[in-house]
């Protein structure tokens, strides 16, 4: 298989795994089959052994290289607790479109904080995909939980930084193991202080599973080989297809509906980051 159809099926595995994890946490917390806390346990011990596995076969054999950081790791416990929480009030692509709106709005934000001279159609970008985030959590009959939304755009921010710490690493598959190792004593922390609020079954715990070790590790392990064969700007822009597939999912797998609000709301936040990257790329 040549180069760049090897890239086209990675970048499609990992844009599903990456909706995935909207649907599969959406899908075990509708369902009242785990809480949300315990759920964000299994999917980052999960994602940790999973990603450690993979470390260690990848070193040949002279010891795993997890490396990481614990602010890093701090970042991406806070995405992931604040993400199960958001969607134990909000639909599949709700959430989706909320957290990507964040992420990208926030790396685009400190790009422009740490002098990085914008172009008008970058303006245009940041302000129309910050319109459709405030948009879409107006306060109206389709509006999505107030608290569900401010629970995602933390998570969205947090991944945000989380991102931009990772950029230019040498080793991203050792970073992000690493990463996920220091993650599971801060969420477990939290979970001995709610041993009251335990729910679990054997269905949520494969969910919380398949989150972690699928969705979120071996997604990630795809994503690192295919950025191999993307420009930076077609990366971005590539991930502009994870909300639609989330939301098509949720319609499809949840019986979730799609609203009107959330259509025009993620055309003006998908339209207004492709703006920003398109400028930044002009640029």
């Amino acid at each position: 298989m040549k180069p760049h159809y090897l890239t086209a099926l990675y970048t499609s595995l990992t844009m599903v795994a990456f909706a995935s994890n909207s649907i599969l946490n959406r899908l075990a917390l509708g369902q009242r089959s785990i809480d949300a806390v315990s759920y964000t346990t299994i999917r980052l011990i999960a994602g940790a052994v999973t990603l450690w596995l993979i470390s260690f076969l990848q070193s040949n054999n002279a010891g795993p290289k997890v490396r990481g950081n614990w602010i890093s790791a701090a970042m991406l416990f806070i995405y992931a607790i604040a993400f199960s929480l958001a969607y134990l009030s909000l639909t599949a692509g709700t959430g989706a479109l909320i957290l990507f709106g964040s992420v990208q709005v926030t790396m685009i934000l400190v790009a422009l904080r740490s002098g990085e001279r914008p172009q008008l159609l970058e303006w245009l970008g940041v302000l129309l995909a910050l319109g459709g985030l405030v948009y879409l959590v107006l306060p109206g009959l389709k509006a999505p939980s107030l608290i569900g939304s401010a629970l995602m755009m933390m998570a969205g921010i947090a991944w945000g930084v989380y991102s931009l710490r990772g950029r230019g690493t040498g080793s991203p598959l050792a970073d992000t193991a690493g990463n996920f190792v220091r993650a599971v004593p801060l969420i477990i922390a939290i979970r001995l202080v709610t041993l009251n609020s335990v729910q679990l079954s054997q269905s949520g715990i494969l969910l919380a599973v398949l989150s972690g070790a699928v969705a979120s590790g071996l997604g990630y392990v795809i994503w690192y080989a295919a950025l191999r064969g993307l420009t930076a700007t077609r990366a971005a822009i590539v991930q502009l297809s994870v909300p639609v597939l989330t939301a098509w999912g949720g319609v499809a797998l949840l019986a979730e509906d799609i609203s009107l609000r959330l259509i025009l709301a993620g055309a003006f936040i998908l339209g207004g980051i492709a703006l920003a990257i398109m400028g930044r790329r002009k640029a």
